[in-house]
């Protein structure tokens, strides 16, 4: 059924209608819509980059304008009486007088599906010009992308030349069969964005792995300084090299300041696991100790420890030990000539 317009104009064979009444624009007997492209335009455009990003942005620019390509494109393939190269000067006519700025479609080779646009004073290129960008939109690329994609029966994909942007006159496209889709382009870009995320985790676990290797740093093996020239330390756990060095230099490091005569070393807590290298140790650190002044004297040594110890080729022998915390105060207290009261 007719549209019922109020007013209307042929302009260049092309028909365009108003019904007032019911507040429509008709272009060719379809329902369309004006927008200011500096002002309405650009806004829509600007909130679009704002939420989504520029990345994101151009992708939705980019795919939207293919996929309605797609059916200008399907619309014009099934005319059979109108073969490409006029349909595109059809098109290209239509988007003219719509306010799409001119078009010109060269070099359309229909053996190799490839032909070149130039693209000039589009309302794609007014908007970035008006935002003050220096790279030309995605849409209108693609927009014709998806034109010739529909009409070839191939997929179609595009390279910018020239961008008027830069100075150029117009905006050259070239066009050319290819294996690059949008759904492809949104999946990487997703991929990118899951990569992305990945990488923010993967930053985070090791910030938080750091934190937490600190802190067992300062938890495991405290020197407890538990009466004047006595301290004690409890070996907790399992001891691999780098908390053995750990242990080793923050033992020898903090004795001097305590000024300690006995160090109390409390094995109670180690990881029934224990091997010949925590055995090594703790020969270790009593050795190193005596080098500068201070005793060392063992308590709460394991079955499976002392297992470990008589097995080995590690003398443990020189140093006191004790079957519990409680025997070694008072052993190195008496030393000292003190005793708890």
């Amino acid at each position: 059924m007719a549209q019922k317009l109020t007013e209307s104009v042929n302009v260049g064979g092309l028909q365009f209608g108003w019904n007032i009444e019911k507040g429509q624009f008709i272009f060719e007997g379809e329902d369309a819509v004006l927008f200011w492209i500096s002002s309405a335009m650009g806004t829509f455009f600007d909130t679009i980059e704002e939420i989504s990003g520029k990345e994101s942005s151009s992708l939705v620019f980019e795919a939207t304008g293919f996929r309605q390509g797609l059916v200008v494109g399907e619309y014009f393939e099934k005319m059979k009486d109108v073969d490409v190269e006029t349909a595109a000067k059809l098109i290209t006519n239509t988007y003219a007088s719509a306010g799409w700025g001119n078009t010109i479609i060269k070099d359309l080779n229909y053996e190799t599906m490839t032909l070149t646009a130039l693209l000039k004073d589009s309302w794609e290129h007014k908007i970035n010009k008006n935002q003050g960008k220096t790279v030309g939109g995605s849409y209108l690329p693609a927009h014709y992308a998806g034109i010739f994609t529909a009409m070839f029966g191939t997929n179609i994909w595009y390279k910018v030349k020239h961008d008027q942007l830069k100075g150029y006159d117009y905006t050259e496209v070239e066009y050319f069969p290819s294996e690059v889709t949008v759904a492809e382009n949104i999946h990487q870009l997703a991929r990118k964005r899951e990569s992305e995320q990945i990488l923010q985790l993967e930053a985070l676990v090791e910030d938080k792995t750091r934190e937490l290797k600190t802190l067992i740093k300062e938890l495991s093996s405290p020197i407890i300084p538990v009466l004047d020239e006595v301290v004690v330390v409890p070996l907790l756990g399992k001891y691999d090299e780098e908390r053995s060095e750990e242990l080793v230099y923050k033992t020898l490091t903090n004795l001097p300041a305590y000024k300690a005569s006995y160090l109390i070393l409390d094995l109670t807590g180690l990881n029934k696991d224990i091997s010949q290298h925590t055995a090594s140790l703790i020969e270790k650190i009593g050795s190193a100790s005596a080098l500068i002044g201070t005793k060392t004297v063992l308590v709460g040594i394991s079955a499976e420890l002392s297992m470990v110890i008589s097995e080995s080729d590690i003398d443990l022998s020189k140093f006191d030990c004790f079957q519990t915390l409680q025997h070694g105060i008072h052993y190195a207290l008496s030393q000292l000539g003190r005793s708890i009261v």
